[in-house]
């Protein structure tokens, strides 16, 4: 019998797969168990990236492998908007070493049984019992929808960005690409080590910068 781990607040649970038989599964055990609060389902990275940036889920299931954004591409993407306990899913064991080195909790490979399923479940629990707010981390890449594409853009290639009202815009070389993002919500996906705010509406590549410029009033 595995002890039990009681956390006050009910957990909010997030299913992210692209075969929904797969995410239904997974979703009927998890609202057997009563410290679960919510459960809400994903069936893309896509999808996932913009729910878990809205309702910040405590604890998510993650597949590996999914058309045009896997879990690792989920999590890379995500930046510091990680959740706090991931749980990767899938059928496949090869990526059970890179899963724990992104920061897994722990890695069900498919099928699993309902004890196998409670052990990482429980696992889950006790990390969130005692867990840290986690350090913030910077992206890697940046999700933009654009013409009916979308693009991946890595953080370094970005030269400045701007504020437009609800929007963001990327500089990057002679190509700039829009966001609908704050620019509050941006500085801590692009970490301040290599961006600095140098006006309420723009935040720089330090990368960037070749040279400051006195000005008459004193300042630079």
């Amino acid at each position: 019998m595995l002890p039990q781990v009681k956390r006050q607040a009910p957990i909010q649970a997030l299913v992210v797969d692209d075969e929904s038989l797969a995410r239904r599964n997974l979703t009927v055990l998890l609202r057997r168990d009563p410290d679960i609060g919510s459960v809400v389902e994903c069936g893309s990275g896509f999808e996932a990236i913009e729910e878990i940036r809205k309702s910040k889920p405590d604890l998510v299931f993650l597949d590996v492998q999914m058309p045009e954004c896997g879990g690792f591409d989920v999590l890379e993407l995500l930046g510091s908007d990680q959740p706090p306990t991931i749980i990767f899913v899938t059928a496949y064991d090869e990526y059970a070493l890179r899963a724990f080195e992104a920061g897994a909790l722990d890695y069900l490979l498919k099928p699993f049984d309902d004890a196998r399923f409670g052990r990482a479940l429980n696992r889950a629990k006790e990390r969130l019992a005692h867990s840290l707010p986690l350090q913030p981390r910077a992206a890697e890449r940046l999700i933009v929808r654009s013409q009916g594409q979308v693009l991946f853009v890595s953080v370094a290639d970005i030269d400045w960005v701007e504020a437009a009202g609800y929007y963001a815009c990327l500089h990057v070389g002679s190509d700039t690409h829009i966001l609908r993002r704050s620019l509050l919500e941006l500085e801590q996906d692009l970490g301040d080590d290599k961006f600095i705010r140098i006006h309420r509406s723009l935040v720089v590549n330090l990368d960037r910068i070749w040279g400051l410029e006195l000005q008459s009033s004193g300042e630079y």
